[in-house]
């Protein structure tokens, strides 16, 4: 006598949550470039949850911009300039912290994504094994908008910055440093390391975000079909600086890049090579500026005037009309 047992019924299987994802822009006085970039976050082929501009005090129209032509975004207005370090502490705080987004991703008001930039990073993930679980940021590849240069990620070796070169047979490639924006960020390793540093106000904010990340056991993957323009500084005029990708920063910038640099590397990484390194890599700086600089003593007067505050731990805005 046979049996016939009845067929069971396969388990119906729970879709996938999507993840949901909120923009950060920083925009000060950058009412005639946003425009092009909201309109590109609003074109991602991964919709995004939330579009959040942080106004950094703007003097420009930025704020009647967007209330008239972006009524659905949500705008953060700071009560003065803070700098990226400021702005970007108080979108994610806002974003991440308080909203619970689960990715948090990061954008001067310069950067221009393209279409499925964002559905690319996050599909990124597909190829991940064990590194998914210590993995706070995955990065576009991006290039400066007014080179066509692609810039790759950095390295931290033996106390020293050395380039990361692009696998370009493999999705994701580890590294150790990337720029803010483009950046996508776990919401979960922002819980678990903090803010950016506000008291950095601009400059090496995201260089120090990394290494923070990285000396707490995280992972910084920089994606290969994910892809972004963006424009670093003022490229400078000159043949030979434009080769060897001279930005001639004005005096006040100097100041930050030195004085953010010197406190992240002594206090993080205070060995005599992580100095000796810095200390060359200025000199380098020193004597590009003396060849090509516009504003040489000043800019020479700032960067000191950085490394004895970066030295004695004094941050904050400390330059007058820094934010001009």
């Amino acid at each position: 006598m046979s049996t016939t047992l009845p067929l069971t019924q396969p388990a119906t299987a729970k879709p996938a949550k999507r993840a949901s994802v909120a923009s950060i822009t920083v925009s000060f006085n950058g009412a005639h470039i946003i425009e092009r970039q909201l309109k590109a976050l609003k074109r991602q082929t991964h919709e995004i949850s939330e579009i959040i501009v942080v106004n950094n005090a703007s003097t420009d129209g930025l704020a009647q911009l967007l209330a008239t032509n972006f009524p659905e975004i949500t705008v953060l207005t700071l009560p003065e300039n803070g700098g990226v370090g400021g702005a970007l502490s108080a979108g994610m705080d806002y974003a991440a912290l308080k909203k619970k987004y689960d990715w948090i991703w990061l954008f001067d008001d310069d950067s221009l994504p393209s279409d499925n930039a964002l559905e690319m990073l996050l599909a990124s993930r597909d190829h991940l094994d064990d590194e998914a679980d210590r993995l706070a940021i995955l990065a576009p590849l991006w290039e400066d908008e007014s080179t066509q240069a692609p810039v790759p990620g950095v390295f931290w070796r033996g106390g020293r910055l050395a380039t990361a070169p692009i696998k370009l047979d493999q999705p994701i490639t580890f590294v150790d440093l990337v720029i803010s924006s483009g950046t996508l960020i776990q919401r979960e390793a922002i819980e678990s390391v903090g803010l950016p540093r506000a008291d950095f106000f601009m400059d090496f904010v995201d260089f120090e975000y990394c290494l923070r990340l990285r000396r707490n056991g995280y992972k910084i993957g920089l994606v290969r079909d994910s892809h972004f323009d963006h424009t670093v500084g003022e490229p400078a005029s000159n043949g030979l600086a434009r080769f060897l990708r001279w930005t001639d920063h004005a005096p006040w910038r100097r100041y930050y890049i030195t004085r953010n640099e010197v406190y992240t590397i002594w206090q993080y990484y205070g060995t005599w090579r992580s100095k000796t390194f810095f200390l060359c890599r200025s000199l380098w700086v020193a004597t590009i500026l003396f060849l090509f600089g516009k504003q040489k003593l000043a800019c020479f007067r700032m960067m000191w005037r950085g490394f004895l505050d970066g030295r004695a731990g004094r941050l904050g805005i400390s330059v007058p009309n820094s934010s001009s």
